[in-house]
């Protein structure tokens, strides 16, 4: 294993611990993922020269889409691009409106030097980028700060030029915001960057000193994300992740809503692929059931024939490149191999690392993470997460804070309902379990 950081390890293992997926460090984690790679990195290059992506990921519960998902921010955030991610909700953000999908965005909005909500350290960083361009002309210096300020305002107004034709309101956001920070006037500043945000009830005046007026709508939504994309490539971020993670959600909506959802994807993708979102990168995560389903997607055909992908053949021969790529989930063996990457990873800063690969060794994995499975009914592909926190909580802390613990002789796995998730509870049930009325 190549040198892990102590921060960076320290943060992969406390996640583990929990239960969750680390914030960082996935690479370090990702076992079948390389197929992907090369695809993704191209595309990803693909974004940050000004083009832009759509990719679906279908595969089921525990299959490791969520996980993917952030695996492939890690690597878009070191291309010095954005990423966000937003878990679609039947209450919390319907797909169908699009303003709540924009909302959410900029308050999961990261870079890969600042963490959620990200948007106004960005927005600060585009207008010190802006002066930096000014000054850089040679025109005027920084100690005339009236006509450097007004320099600013000529070259923000050649950079919004498109935008103000397509989307005025974002446009004049962007200048209310600028004068305000150039003012000094905190509580407008404030107030313009939560209506950019996409924030309801902002405070009538900071609309009134930009000239904007109401609250962000359905149909305004998609000109404030080209907008966004516009002031993220002048702050130095050349494109922007958006994952939309669980889409399968929208099959328990109500069928007007679920139209509605369907139909406002179809046209999120027609715009990335009509060249409107230059640096964007969509990212899409189901199940099988929201993608064959007649409650999913084939309820409406001009998305079913745009996502359409034969999974027919052997999985060892999909295309990386088609628009739907699907996730097998875990076997055995690859249960094992993210086992010993974990072990090798807690082993690599312990004291005894020589004795942890030892005690902790490849048969015992393959034990342990037969038991698992086993403990969820045989459903290897739900079991990494919770094998994960077993090994590491369970067996490697112990193996490394007592000389004599040994987790063949000391150690009984246990699985308590309370620490499940509702995927495994399932997957854990026995048929002696369900209730059937005779």
């Amino acid at each position: 294993m190549t040198a892990v950081s102590p921060a960076r390890r320290r943060v992969v293992l406390a996640a583990l611990r929990r239960g969750t997926v680390p914030e960082a460090g996935l690479d370090l984690l990702a076992v079948g993922l390389d197929r992907f790679a090369s695809t993704f990195d191209a595309e990803l290059a693909g974004c940050v020269a000004g083009s832009a992506a759509f990719t679906a990921v279908r595969g089921e519960y525990g299959a490791g889409k969520t996980f993917l998902a952030r695996w492939l921010g890690e690597r878009a955030k070191a291309r010095g691009m954005a990423v966000a991610e937003v878990q679609i909700s039947e209450t919390e953000t319907p797909l169908h409106r699009l303003e709540t999908v924009y909302r959410r965005l900029c308050e999961r909005l990261a870079t890969a030097t600042a963490s959620p909500s990200a948007l106004r350290p960005v927005l600060d960083s585009w207008l010190y980028a802006l002066e930096e361009d000014v000054l850089a002309e040679g025109a005027v210096t920084g100690e005339d700060s009236g006509a450097l300020g007004e320099a600013v305002d000529a070259l923000l107004e050649r950079r919004l030029a498109a935008l103000t034709r397509t989307t005025p309101a974002y446009a004049a956001g962007l200048r209310g915001y600028r004068r305000a920070v150039a003012g000094g006037d905190v509580d407008t500043a404030d107030g313009l960057a939560a209506w950019l945000a996409g924030q309801p009830h902002v405070a009538a005046s900071a609309l009134r000193a930009a000239g904007v007026k109401g609250d962000l709508d359905h149909f305004l939504a998609l000109g404030f994300l080209q907008g966004l994309l516009i002031v993220l490539r002048d702050a130095g971020h050349p494109g922007l992740l958006l994952v939309l993670d669980e889409g399968e959600t929208l099959q328990r909506v109500r069928s007007d809503a679920r139209a509605k959802a369907l139909n406002a994807l179809r046209q999120l993708i027609d715009e990335v692929d009509g060249g409107r979102f230059p640096g964007l990168y969509l990212l899409v995560t189901g199940t099988p059931a929201f993608f064959d389903g007649r409650q999913g997607v084939q309820l409406l055909p001009p998305l079913a024939q745009r996502l359409h992908t034969d999974f027919n053949a052997d999985a060892r021969f999909d295309n990386p490149r088609a628009p739907q790529i699907r996730l097998l989930g875990f076997d055995h063996d690859r249960l094992v191999e993210l086992g010993a990457r974990v072990r090798d990873l807690f082993a690599s800063g312990a004291d005894a690392p020589e004795r942890i690969r030892s005690v902790v060794n490849d048969a015992y994995l393959s034990t342990l993470a037969s038991a698992v499975a086993g403990g969820l009914g045989g459903r290897v592909g739900v079991a990494p997460r919770l094998f994960l926190r077993k090994l590491v909580a369970d067996v490697l802390d112990r193996v490394e804070q007592f000389s004599d613990f040994d987790p063949r002789r000391h150690y009984a796995l246990t699985v308590d309902d309370t620490e499940l998730t509702e995927v495994e509870r399932q997957a854990a049930r026995s048929p002696d379990d369900v209730d059937i009325d005779v």
